[in-house]
């Protein structure tokens, strides 16, 4: 399938929607309307109908979407056919959550190396996963072949965490650390800031009930 170029905010909707029709199909729903997919999503079916479009027609007037087709199709498109061994850079109190974590739910995303600076943890497997010493690291990556890290890594040492993975071949990071970290091109941050998203959710439910106290005086 040639390579197709869709925009960022599509390409974060795309596991959603594979998530959803996933659990559409163990409901045993052969189809889906476009105002259902909408409602259950939470995305504007204006949103839905663009995203797909790239993709060309994946619906039929009238009779909405067949959730096998659909499912097969997002399949493909992300890859779930092929197994994406990470790396997990930082085995602390977070870095422990995501060992158990895992991606248990994902069948093509799996950590299968970590690392830390701890001598009580490294040389040891937790959660199935061996955690090495940060010594070993680009050796370990380059012969694991593995070019997606997970960073979460004291802020102070983050940048020169990220330069040595990137030296060791690492071209996608999701960045658990509050900095914004400097890449060349060719490499891909993905920044997760659970603070910065809290912040943003209660501000708007903040605004929300101001809103309504308002309505209602």
């Amino acid at each position: 399938m040639d390579k197709i170029k869709i925009p960022k905010a599509t390409a974060r909707r795309l596991p959603l929607y594979y998530r959803y029709l996933n659990f559409l199909k163990d409901e045993g729903k052969e189809k889906v309307s476009s105002t259902e997919f909408s409602d259950a999503v939470q995305v504007d079916s204006a949103s839905i109908r663009r995203d797909f479009s790239y993709f060309g027609a994946l619906g039929k007037r009238g009779y909405g979407y067949d959730v096998e087709s659909l499912l097969n199709f997002f399949k493909k498109i992300l890859n779930q056919d092929t197994l994406t061994n990470v790396a997990l850079v930082g085995v602390g109190n977070l870095g422990h959550a995501l060992l158990n974590y895992n991606f248990k739910r994902s069948n093509n995303i799996r950590i299968s190396a970590a690392f830390d600076v701890d001598p009580k943890i490294t040389g040891t497997i937790l959660s199935g996963v061996p955690v090495y010493n940060m010594a070993e690291m680009k050796k370990q990556l380059e012969e694991q072949q593995i070019s997606i890290a997970i960073l979460s890594v004291p802020q102070p040492v983050a940048q020169k965490t990220a330069d040595e993975m990137m030296e060791a071949g690492i071209r996608g990071i999701m960045n658990f650390t509050p900095i914004r970290l400097s890449a060349p091109n060719g490499v891909r941050i993905q920044n997760v800031d659970l603070a910065t998203e809290l912040q943003t959710l209660i501000y708007f439910l903040d605004s929300d009930r101001k809103h309504q106290d308002e309505l209602e005086n």
